[in-house]
């Protein structure tokens, strides 16, 4: 039973321990999340923080890091025209800390 808790636990903190690496796809058939910018905070679903460097965009909390190249991120992104269209609708911040979650029941799309 020690054992079962202990790998629960451990791929717990590896899933939680991944990172924010996105690579914006051409065509929404590539993309594993479909993401629509919104105008206002109030109607994201998570706030993001663009970092400059790969190693400060760390767990899932919108601390994002846009690669260079697909093999590189974590998630394949889309930006939709319509908000209709989207999986996640986000919302661009200026400060590191106030990115993160506003609707925690999509957290899953970027696991």
């Amino acid at each position: 039973m020690k054992k079962i808790i202990a790998s629960i636990l451990f791929l717990t903190c590896f899933t939680a321990a991944k990172s924010q690496k996105l690579y914006t796809v051409d065509y929404v058939s590539q993309a594993d999340v479909k993401v629509f910018v919104v105008k206002y905070e109030s109607q994201a679903d998570l706030l993001v923080f663009k970092e400059k460097y790969a190693s400060k965009a760390d767990g899932n909390e919108g601390k994002w890091f846009f690669t260079d190249y697909a093999s590189q991120a974590d998630t394949k992104i889309f930006f939709v025209k319509y908000e209709s269209q989207a999986d996640l609708k986000v919302y661009f911040v200026d400060y590191e800390s106030r990115a993160g979650w506003k609707n925690n029941s999509k957290k899953h799309l970027l696991y």
